[in-house]
């Protein structure tokens, strides 16, 4: 098993001192990929999960990688009246059949704005979600 941990060039770089992504490489060519919280810019809850979703999608594809292969995902948000609103966003980035998921209510994230974070972990390679379709890239 091989590790390495990134902040891939072109993809939105963290707000703090973090890597983005963790890139774990299994001796049978399978890879999962840890992709930190993002959160974004924007008027509103759908804008700022579609920022998200963009983001998470640069940084996955920086490692070979697109929403497709997502197995899991974690969703905090600051205000669950805002559920629907990122629902509607995830199921644009997200149509196949749903990773696993998390979604929790915090009192608030790090940027004083953000309203939505989102982290994932995406299968690639022998056995992972690629092979079923978990979603659109």
């Amino acid at each position: 098993m091989q590790i390495s941990i990134d902040n891939p060039a072109g993809a939105p770089q963290p707000f703090g001192p973090y890597s983005q992504v963790a890139r774990v490489e299994h001796a049978d060519g399978g890879v999962l990929l840890y992709v930190s919280g993002q959160c974004a810019e924007g008027d509103g809850m759908a804008a700022q999960s579609r920022g998200v979703f963009e983001a998470l999608r640069l940084l996955l594809a920086a490692h070979g990688a697109g929403l497709d292969d997502v197995i899991n995902i974690r969703t905090y948000l600051t205000d669950m009246d805002g559920f629907a609103d990122y629902a509607a966003v995830r199921k644009e980035f997200l149509t196949g059949t749903p990773p696993t998921s998390t979604t929790v209510a915090v009192s608030r994230l790090v940027p004083p704005r953000a309203l939505v974070e989102v982290e994932v972990v995406a299968a690639v390679g022998t056995g992972g979600a690629a092979a079923g379709g978990a979603g659109a890239q």
